[in-house]
Formats: C-alpha cells, sequence, structure tokens
C-alpha cells in the first residue's frame, strides 16, 4: 500500500503560472540568452585571459538563468535541479581554470 504523504511530496509542487506571466519569463530567458550570444565575442576576442574567463563565467551564470526561467515557465521544476548543479559546475571549472592561469604565469 503507498503512502499519500509520499506519493504527494513526489508528484512535486503543486504550482501553476499564468500565462502572461509565462510569457514574461520566457522573454526574459530570451534575453539573458541573446545576452550570452553577444558576450561569446568578448571569450573569442578578449584582448587577454582574464576577459574571456571572466566571459566563460558569465555565459554559464545567464545560462543557469535560463534554464531556471524556462523551468518555470514550463512548470517543469526538475529542471531546476539541473540549473543547480550547472551552477556548481560553473563555479568548480571558474576555480579550476583561474588556478591553472595563474600557474602558467597568468596574474588573476
Amino acid at each position: 500500500m503507498t503512502d499519500p504523504i509520499l506519493l504527494a511530496a513526489a508528484s512535486g509542487p503543486d504550482v501553476t503560472v499564468s500565462s502572461t506571466f509565462a510569457s514574461i519569463l520566457l522573454a526574459a530567458a530570451g534575453a539573458f540568452a541573446l545576452f550570452a550570444v553577444v558576450l561569446l565575442y568578448r571569450v573569442v576576442r578578449g584582448p587577454t585571459t582574464q576577459d574571456r574567463i571572466v566571459a566563460i563565467n558569465v555565459v554559464g551564470t545567464n545560462t543557469v538563468i535560463v534554464i531556471a526561467l524556462v523551468s518555470v515557465a514550463l512548470g517543469e521544476y526538475g529542471y531546476l535541479d539541473v540549473a543547480l548543479v550547472y551552477g556548481l559546475l560553473n563555479f568548480v571549472m571558474s576555480i579550476a581554470v583561474s588556478k591553472i592561469s595563474v600557474e602558467w604565469g597568468g596574474v588573476i
């Protein structure tokens, strides 16, 4: 016999978003995605290694924001976990690249 409390916890939150608010969230996600694409210019043409590192970190942060906004707009709250894991990986990547850059003689 299944426990109703466990079934309620497994089904996720029972939150709905209005269509207007979902449209606003999707527009914001599109704006962040466009900003990330524009920022790729700095990744490719950055004058220094430090500029490239910061630009990649900002692109990763924008990706987390886009995943979270789309997740809430579509009501698929499981993707918030994906955004959280991606954010943690982005942080670890930033630390690793900074450490490697310093060891190769670059100053951050």
